[in-house]
């Protein structure tokens, strides 16, 4: 069987770099295989259209341009911010900070630079603007169940969490 665009339940396995460097940015080589279901824009979509048609055991080698991964760079997503707002916040140039917007999404922000008064802060994607070659392997595939499909969720709702410990309690 291979992954279908839509509602196909993928477990991969992945190491990423940005293109023509050998810096991993980020893998799951040695953990838990990465699951999500396909259509329900859980990963980015340049990857996600590249295992489309892919089958269990597979593996490749996949460019993914920035246009495709984490967007273009928008210099428009660069803030000049009154450092009021950062109260309590030991401030350092190129540190990450997470925090809620005003439309109450999870945002993550980098401080380019502050001084007494303002912090100019970056909510572009850390890997905004570059191009990312992933090396992937396909470890699991299959159809979605019926309420994977409506929830977006492997598992079903109810069944993410087989040993309580995630703290949904069940």
């Amino acid at each position: 069987m291979a992954i279908n665009a839509e509602n196909s339940v993928v477990g991969i396995e992945y190491e990423v770099k940005e293109a023509g460097s050998n810096e991993v940015v980020d893998t799951n080589k040695g953990a838990q295989p990465l699951e999500f279901i396909t259509g329900k824009g859980h990963i980015i979509p340049g990857l996600e259209n590249a295992l489309v048609g892919m089958s269990e055991g597979e593996s490749a080698d996949i460019l993914v341009k920035a246009a495709d991964a984490y967007g273009e760079v928008n210099p428009e997503a660069v803030q000049t911010i009154p450092k009021e707002q950062f109260e309590g916040i030991d401030l350092q140039e190129g540190m990450t900070l997470y925090g809620q917007g005003e439309d109450g999404q999870s945002v993550q922000v980098t401080v380019k630079s502050f001084t007494d008064n303002d912090v100019t802060v970056d909510f572009n994607h850390p890997l905004a603007g570059k191009d990312l070659m992933f090396n992937v392997k396909v470890l699991s595939e299959r159809d979605a169940t019926e309420e994977e499909a409506a929830t977006g969720v492997v598992g079903g709702e109810d069944e993410h969490c087989h040993s309580g410990s995630c703290g949904c309690g069940h």
